[in-house]
């Protein structure tokens, strides 16, 4: 390519304008069009649809139960605004659902909570994607950036009628989605992990230029699970201990477990950076170590040559032996040159024994 992509800095947030109006709404550039799907269940009944427009979505809602309702796609800002307007979202919230990235937190108004954490949009990938998710009484709508999620197992389990899920209630509904968003983040650092493998491999028989900037490559994406796994944990954390009418005290204990893989999760970040600092610190280690061996056998071959060229440039000198006897007479000798040689050779080879029972060759 030509020419570099800039790539978006973590701090900028696609759809922001400086100095708005707080509740303004930007959908982001570039997102797709929202596709809605309705899960209304209870007990014993089961209704799925996949509405088109929002009014019927609000004709398909049914009260009493629990309706799941999931908006993949952040592009068409009239039918978000036509979503919120069903539940009753404040705009400041819709604004959070907008403004991308946002840190994950959690958000309590008078008869729904908010939520907004990261997900991830493949299991080798460290990339994320944006879940905001709203719940009530009888309601948990969940919006997501982009198509595509890790909850087809769940879909799975109300279709099965698992009475747990099915008699659970929205808040083990968020449960449920909240755990196996934590889940699909161990896919993600199980990669990350055998990446870190490779390269210890690797560094220990060939290591090359090509390795830092792939450990490079990999801090980055730890650093960037890092920020959005700690306070997803506060997430969970808040949900267990904080006063909410909203969530039972059965769900709590769910929760609990949810928690632990969240922390789970995040120790293993820390671990798996840990190993990549002392990967980088083995890189560059090796490669000083390499540098040093080659800076021992040129200095080797240098210090050989210092008394060699000594000779060789005082031999070189324009004397005249007929003007004194003392002007180096050997000059005239008839074996001058093989003498010399031969100094010069001796010279050269006691040195090497010299460097040899020091060990400086080992």
């Amino acid at each position: 390519m030509s020419q570099l992509r800039r790539k978006r800095s973590p701090m900028v947030r696609a759809g922001m304008v400086i100095a708005a109006s707080p509740g303004t709404l930007i959908a982001p550039e570039g997102s797709p069009r929202p596709k809605m799907r309705l899960l209304s269940y209870g007990p014993d009944t089961l209704k799925e649809s996949q509405p088109g427009t929002a009014a019927e979505l609000k004709a398909q809602i049914t009260p009493g139960r629990t309706n799941w309702v999931d908006v993949q796609g952040l592009g068409d800002l009239d039918t978000l605004v036509e979503v919120s307007e069903i539940f009753g979202l404040h705009r400041l919230a819709m604004e959070d659902v907008l403004n991308i990235p946002q840190r994950p937190k959690l958000e309590e108004y008078d008869d729904h909570q908010f939520i907004v954490v990261r997900m991830p949009v493949s299991r080798e990938s460290a990339r994320t994607e944006q879940m905001s998710l709203f719940f009530g009484k009888d309601y948990v709508l969940t919006i997501q950036e982009q198509y595509g999620d890790f909850f087809d197992p769940i879909r799975e389990r109300v279709r099965s009628g698992r009475p747990r899920l099915r008699q659970g209630g929205t808040d083990y509904l968020v449960y449920a989605l909240l755990d196996a968003l934590v889940d699909s983040y161990f896919p993600v650092l199980q990669f990350l992990g055998q990446q870190l493998d490779e390269i210890e491999e690797e560094i220990h028989d060939n290591p090359d230029k090509s390795h830092s900037q792939r450990l490079n490559e990999l801090k980055r994406d730890l650093v960037s699970l890092r920020r959005y796994v700690w306070p997803l944990r506060e997430v969970v954390d808040a949900m267990i201990h904080e006063d909410n009418e909203l969530v039972t005290d059965e769900t709590r204990l769910y929760l609990r477990d949810c928690l632990d893989h969240a922390v789970h999760a995040y120790d293993l970040i820390e671990s798996y950076r840990e190993i990549a600092n002392g990967l980088m610190d083995l890189y560059l280690s090796i490669m000083s170590q390499r540098m040093n061996e080659v800076m021992k056998v040129l200095t080797i071959i240098a210090t050989l040559f210092i008394p060699l060229s000594f000779i060789a440039g005082l031999y070189g000198m324009n004397f005249d032996t007929s003007a004194s006897r003392w002007n180096m007479p050997e000059l005239s000798w008839p074996f001058g040159y093989p003498l010399v040689l031969a100094i010069m050779g001796l010279c050269g080879g006691g040195m090497l024994f010299y460097f040899w029972r020091k060990g400086w060759f080992r």
